[in-house]
């Protein structure tokens, strides 16, 4: 009781302290190119600004984890959560200015442009100054349903200032939408529902970053999540498939990623015994509700498919977060010592693109063969009603951590999507919640990116951890960790027991 009394109002103190430094730091409408953690520190309220953010992080990063398998109810996470996240909600935009990118092309949208065919800067925005220059000539790398949302909030909010508001509200309601669906996938999947609840929801990256950065990922983790529960909760019954088919698609219309999770949710929708022609019968279902929401958003905007092409823009940006570029820095490194140019970045970048679709065609088939076995398996209904949606979301949640991982960029709040899933699964959760914690510390309030700062020491631990985690699996025969999970008779991945 008294530990968890503690969690609770040490993590608010936190969320405080981080609202405060968003005030005296956090990402205005001014754009100040060049600032590093220095010019911070020697800046107007530097010294407080820097200490109220570490320490605002420091004191809810431990809080999140420390009660991780220790909740008492998912009442009691709720109120926690609704507790942390009050003062967020009127922080000043904090982490990234990604919202204001999200503002000019809703402006551009709203304008009669396409927000697809070129740079804001191209298309007049007049709030241009708030975007940072890297992405003022890059085309929207967002779907049509994004694009939908953020114009409709430049002509509802008119002034910079009322957009980015409507653009928190849309990201709010996404969250909202993730904390709705949260205990009915972990119910479905056989995991206490309130420690679900807890790691999604009081993750210090989902108030600094979803909450207070507004990021669009809020609103396709939460139609994501909502087609989830839809497709387990009513296997083989096809209006419910294509509704959730539909949710799924909203979701991709947002943000590409969710893509990979669609021939796991496929698996999800067959009921009875599980073979090909039972997945062709009820999976196609989701498939064809994905199609018609990608195609009708795409018609409802008038835009078609061109924000794939903005896609190819994504990876503009190099840091050692990402471990395909990171040893792309150690190999360029290794090279110069030589007296060579390698240039191995695109080389790295390129290989992890192919190593990603072998290991989401891998994953899918374990999780078929998951789901065959179990077909075959005598066991209670309700342990076969647990273990097969668990199957099938735990494919889901090691393709969306698989995809972080071998993607050519990474930022903080790109952790969220593996975890949104991973949580309402997993029974061992460090492996999954360490990299959460960690990324919550590589922001400051005003968007500055402290990997910028570490790249040679960054990039070569980076490189040490992914060489490590290749010695482990080869020694593990392949069979077993975290992106390769093996499934024992009950259906249940033995990675995340």
């Amino acid at each position: 009781m008294g530990r968890l009394r503690l969690v609770r109002w040490g993590g608010l103190a936190g969320a405080v302290l981080l609202a405060v430094a968003s005030w005296l730091g956090g990402v205005f409408p001014e754009f100040t190119g060049g600032v590093t953690p220095l010019s911070i520190w020697r800046g107007e309220h530097g010294p407080l600004l820097l200490a109220a953010w570490l320490l605002g992080a420091a004191a809810l990063v431990p809080a999140w984890w420390t009660a991780r398998h220790r909740v008492r109810s998912t009442r009691w996470a709720y109120l926690t959560v609704g507790l942390w996240t009050l003062p967020l909600l009127v922080a000043v935009p904090s982490g990234s200015r990604d919202v204001y990118s999200y503002a000019c092309q809703g402006w551009v949208y709203a304008a009669g442009g396409d927000p697809y065919a070129g740079g804001v800067a191209a298309a007049g925005c007049p709030w241009l100054d708030t975007i940072s220059p890297i992405w003022r000539d890059t085309p929207a790398p967002y779907g049509p349903v994004f694009v939908l949302l953020a114009g409709a909030a430049a002509a509802l909010g008119g002034s910079l200032l009322g957009t980015v508001a409507l653009l928190r509200v849309a990201a709010v309601l996404g969250v909202l939408l993730a904390a709705a669906c949260l205990p009915g996938l972990a119910r479905a999947a056989g995991v206490p529902a309130q420690r679900a609840v807890w790691l999604v929801l009081a993750c210090p990256l989902v108030g600094v970053h979803m909450v207070a950065g507004a990021h669009n990922d809020a609103v396709m983790v939460g139609l994501l999540l909502a087609g989830l529960l839809v497709v387990v909760r009513h296997p083989g019954q096809r209006p419910r498939l294509l509704l959730g088919g539909l949710l799924l698609g909203l979701a991709v219309a947002v943000k590409v990623t969710a893509l990979v999770v669609l021939p796991f949710a496929a698996l999800a929708a067959v009921a009875g015994i599980f073979t090909f022609r039972a997945l062709l019968r009820d999976g196609v279902w989701v498939l064809a509700g994905a199609l018609a929401a990608l195609l009708a958003s795409s018609a409802a905007s008038g835009l078609g498919f061109g924000w794939v092409g903005g896609l190819a823009h994504s990876g503009d940006t190099q840091q050692w977060t990402s471990p395909p570029t990171a040893v792309g820095f150690t190999v360029d490194y290794a090279a110069r010592l030589f007296g060579r140019d390698a240039n191995a970045v695109p080389v790295t970048r390129a290989v992890a693109v192919v190593l990603l679709a072998v290991l989401l065609v891998v994953l899918w088939f374990r999780a078929w063969h998951g789901l065959r076995r179990l077909s075959g398996v005598r066991q209670r209904v309700a342990r076969l009603a647990a273990a097969r949606p668990r199957v099938a979301l735990t494919g889901a949640g090691l393709a969306l951590a698989a995809t972080v991982a071998l993607a050519p960029v990474f930022h903080p709040w790109y952790a969220v999507w593996p975890l949104a899933v991973l949580a309402v699964v997993a029974t061992r959760t460090t492996w999954f919640l360490l990299p959460c914690a960690v990324a919550s510390f590589l922001t400051l309030p005003d968007g500055t990116n402290l990997a910028r700062f570490t790249k040679a020491p960054g990039a070569l631990l980076m490189t040490a951890l992914v060489l490590w985690l290749v010695v482990r699996a080869i020694r593990s025969g392949g069979s077993r960790g975290p992106l390769l999970p093996h499934f024992d008779e009950q259906g249940s991945p033995a990675t995340t027991q």
